[in-house]
C-alpha cells in the first residue's frame, strides 16, 4: 500500500492553511504546481481563491489535463473555489472547470465579500458528535447535482458539503478553523478508489 500523500493546488488562493492541518494531522503533504509534484500525491485539495484566477493559472502552467486524470482515478476535494473548479457546470463561462462531479454552481451566490458569514451547523455523515464551525466567504451555492452525488450536509436546506466516489466538495471553508474532522475525513474516511 502506498502511503498517504496530500497535495494542495498551490496557484492562488488558501492553501498555506490546507497544508497547516495535514501538518497538524501528522500527514506528508506538499505545495502542487506542476504535474510533476501531482504525480506524487495519493490525494489533492483544491482550495478556496478566486476560480477564474486559479481556472487561468491551471491553463498557463498546463495542468488541466492532468488535473482532470487525477480526479478519475485519485481523491480530490474542492473547497469554496476548489469546488466550483471540480464542478461539471458552472454559471459562469469564464471557469474552465474539470467537469469531476455532476453538480451545477453558481458562483459568489451568496454576495459580496460584506455577505461572508459564520453558521454552526450538524453534518452527521461527516462526524455526528458536534456542530462544525462554517465560514462561507463570496461563497458558491450547489444549485443541482445528479443522482450519483451524495449530499453530505446542509444549511438552510442548500447541500453545502456533497460527494461522488473519491470526488468531495464544500462550499464552505474548513481550513481557517481549527477543527480538524473534514480534513481527517478526506484524507483517512472516504475509503480506497480502485
Amino acid at each position: 500500500m502506498n502511503s498517504i500523500c496530500v497535495g494542495i493546488l498551490a496557484l492562488q488562493g488558501d492553501y498555506g492553511k490546507h497544508k497547516e492541518k495535514c501538518d497538524w494531522l501528522g500527514v506528508d503533504s506538499i505545495y502542487v504546481r506542476s504535474s510533476e509534484e501531482l504525480n506524487r500525491c495519493t490525494h489533492l485539495i483544491i482550495p478556496g481563491g478566486e476560480s477564474t484566477t486559479i481556472s487561468k493559472l491551471m491553463k498557463l502552467y498546463g495542468m488541466v489535463d492532468e488535473l482532470k486524470k487525477f480526479g478519475k482515478e485519485k481523491y480530490i476535494w474542492g473547497t469554496c473555489a476548489g469546488m466550483i473548479l471540480v464542478a461539471k457546470k458552472v454559471d459562469d463561462t469564464r471557469v474552465e472547470n474539470l467537469g469531476l462531479i455532476d453538480i451545477y454552481v453558481q458562483r459568489n451566490a451568496y454576495g459580496r465579500q460584506v455577505d461572508s458569514f459564520i453558521t454552526e451547523e450538524n453534518l452527521p455523515l461527516i462526524d455526528g458528535k458536534e456542530k462544525f464551525k462554517l465560514i462561507f466567504i463570496r461563497a458558491p451555492v450547489l444549485l443541482e447535482y445528479g443522482d450519483s452525488v451524495t449530499p453530505l450536509g446542509f444549511v438552510n436546506e442548500i447541500p453545502v458539503i456533497a460527494r461522488n466516489d473519491n470526488v468531495l466538495v464544500s462550499s464552505f471553508h474548513p481550513e481557517l478553523t481549527p477543527d480538524l474532522r473534514m480534513h481527517s475525513y478526506f484524507i483517512f474516511k472516504m475509503g480506497k478508489k480502485k
